[in-house]
């Protein structure tokens, strides 16, 4: 079967003739803004396996991006999605009620860890809607007109999130954004000040803050405060458990709601269904999470999910959309996580990371261009850097491994500021073999370009 297979590559050059066809058009009738250098048309997926046109296996190291943490073509996912488009595909929930969402709210109010004991959840299409809405009830609720974000955050490509998003080639040339929109540095602890010891950093960062109150906007004027549990776009860089406190109590003594942004992050990513599961273990909860990706294993679906008294706070006709909630993605929604659950697929997270990142200590000690390596249960960043030393960041680096390791059948994915960390965001239903090969192709990619590099 498709999903137990191992990576080959059976054409004399990638992309095969029939792949070559299909990119041939996308050049012509697609924006070339929609970047892909991937030389992969997809024919069919199913686990971590992917099979092109030509007949070429690629093992996915990239997920959709973190959408396909119960991998390609669930069986069941399938079964699922066909048994509600029978009944029917749509229904707009300010119009028709359909149970499905109802259920699919009243069951991620049973497991998001955010303050407060009555809770209520909405549904949207998209990560960057649901970061959006966030927004929007934080406003509603507090009365106040700004927000914080972060140094590295990723939170969509609307006006509003491209504003809070950190990276500007997500944004170049979309301005004027709006107001409002203030950033603190977050705690990126392997590139803290020269010299600074660990033990001194959190200060460090917390006093980042205090400047973005004292320089932008007061507290008593911050509606919300958003976060990544777990830094995508930046970095894989996780939030450290002792800053998160810290945020926590400066949003109490403020009024300030803290958003967490578990758009990436959530469901089973880092070993727990929600990464603020760990916040919540060290006595820190949200006031509101954000989710979408891996949600509904490929159909567009996002969630907002808060404390009854911020929902109920937002005026009508502000929260909503047509297809939002829609039945066929609930549908989907409602079978992942009973998958997730039944296969306990956070702890199977758990043992692939260790997995990964005992290989990828081997590396740190080896190679003088892996940097640092660094994340929570199977979300993991490796940084390429130049030399341990300097830290200089090798974004070439990755880009030279990302096009040999596709060479082999692996796909890769850079991240990170400077575009030199490879984000690991590999199916959670990968097989120890799989991801036992993908390690090999990755670190021949290693030894190749680093050795090329030298030469």
């Amino acid at each position: 079967m498709l999903k137990d297979d191992l990576p080959k590559i059976v054409t004399s050059h990638l992309p095969g003739p029939k792949s070559a066809s299909v990119i041939n058009r996308r050049n012509e009738a697609v924006p070339s803004a929609i970047r892909c250098g991937y030389p992969v048309v997809i024919k069919r997926g199913a686990g971590a396996i992917i099979e092109d046109l030509d007949g070429n296996r690629f093992l996915d190291f990239i997920g959709g991006v973190g959408v396909l943490n119960i991998g390609f073509s669930h069986p069941e996912v399938i079964a699922a999605v066909k048994k509600q488009a029978e009944n029917y595909f749509h229904g707009m929930f300010n119009v028709i009620t359909h149970e499905g969402y109802v259920k699919l709210a009243e069951t991620i109010n049973s497991l998001a860890p955010v303050k407060g004991n009555k809770k209520r959840t909405f549904f949207a299409n998209s990560g960057a809607e649901a970061d959006e809405n966030a927004v929007k009830i934080a406003k509603a609720f507090t009365k106040r007109p700004n927000i914080i974000v972060f140094s590295g955050a990723f939170h969509g490509r609307t006006l509003l999130t491209m504003s809070m998003t950190a990276k500007k080639s997500y944004a170049r040339g979309m301005g004027p954004f709006p107001d409002g929109v203030y950033r603190a540095e977050f705690p990126y602890l392997y590139r803290r000040p020269d010299g600074m010891p660990k033990e001194k950093a959190i200060d460090y960062y917390i006093e980042k803050l205090y400047e973005t109150f004292r320089n932008c906007s007061d507290p008593e004027y911050v509606a919300a405060i958003v976060v990544e549990p777990l830094q995508g776009e930046g970095g894989f860089i996780p939030a450290p458990i002792e800053w998160v406190q810290a945020i926590r109590k400066i949003c109490d003594k403020y009024s300030i709601l803290l958003v967490a942004d578990e758009v990436q992050c959530g469901f089973c990513r880092t070993g727990r269904i929600f990464a603020t599961e760990y916040w919540c273990e060290a006595g820190v909860q949200p006031d509101i999470i954000t989710m979408a990706k891996s949600i509904a294993a490929g159909i567009p679906l996002s969630g907002i999910v808060a404390r009854d008294e911020i929902m109920q706070a937002v005026p009508a006709g502000i929260i909503g959309g047509t297809y939002c909630g829609n039945p066929l993605a609930c549908a989907a929604a409602l079978k992942v996580i009973e998958i997730m659950q039944r296969d306990n697929l956070a702890q199977r997270s758990i043992e692939i990371g260790k997995k990964v990142m005992t290989r990828y200590a081997e590396w740190l000690k080896k190679y003088d261009a892996v940097g640092d390596i660094r994340g929570l249960g199977g979300m993991i960043g490796i940084e390429f850097v130049k030399s341990k030393y300097s830290k200089e960041p090798a974004g070439e680096l990755v880009n030279e491994l990302t096009a040999e390791a596709v060479q082999h059948g692996l796909l890769l994915e850079s991240a990170g500021i400077y575009n030199n960390v490879i984000r690991f965001l590999a199916p959670l239903v990968i097989t120890d073999e799989q991801l036992d090969t993908g390690l090999d192709i990755f670190e021949a990619a290693i030894e190749k370009c680093v050795g090329r590099r030298n030469i």
